[in-house]
């Protein structure tokens, strides 16, 4: 797949139907009888391992941008005007809000370092790579220990090892603070 060719445009998408617009898009190019310059769809995620209370888990895709798709194309001829045909399929995909950037009228693709940067950021092509801890809190952050020999200890968390899904509290035993490691599953945030 050479992705020097087209330029990368993010599309607005209805909450939660990425994947529909996705597939809509490329159900639409197979039924089409010319070839449009549409080469490849995206939705940028990573694989988490989402931890429930009483030890469960399971692996989720997690989108990066929830509500956009990234499409590579040919959205503008060689003398800059708007491909129509393309403009039109794009818009009149069920879904598609609009264009990300620009204005309604001309949108603007993405540089190529936000290319570069977001292709970094979520491995697109590979779904069964290794999956990461889900984490959603931040240094600093109160939270209440849920599980574990520290249960119903408050603390903040001081340090948080994305790799493996750790957190580090500093919590107050006896009057003296104390830095406990808890998984990022046994906590919550405080209420």
């Amino acid at each position: 797949m050479d992705r020097n060719v087209g330029q990368w445009f993010v599309l607005h998408a209805l909450s939660s139907r990425e994947n529909k617009v996705r597939e809509n898009i490329l159900a639409a190019l197979q039924t089409e009888e010319k070839s449009l310059p549409v080469y490849e769809v995206l939705i940028p995620t990573e694989r988490v391992v989402e931890h429930k209370k009483g030890g469960g888990q399971r692996k989720i895709d997690r989108k990066f941008y929830p509500g956009y798709v990234l499409v590579r194309m040919d959205l503008y001829n060689e003398d800059g005007s708007l491909k129509e045909d393309v403009w039109y399929f794009i818009r009149g995909t069920q879904g598609v809000i609009g264009f990300l950037g620009g204005t309604p009228e001309r949108p603007t693709p993405l540089t190529q370092a936000e290319v570069d940067d977001i292709l970094r950021q979520a491995d697109v092509s590979d779904s069964n790579s290794e999956a990461k801890p889900k984490i959603e809190y931040e240094v600093g952050e109160r939270v209440r220990i849920i599980d574990g020999a520290f249960e119903n200890f408050e603390g903040v968390i001081t340090k948080i090892d994305g790799e493996h899904g750790k957190l580090e509290l500093d919590v107050t035993i006896f009057g003296r603070s104390t830095p406990v490691e808890a998984e990022s599953w046994q906590v919550e945030r405080e209420q």
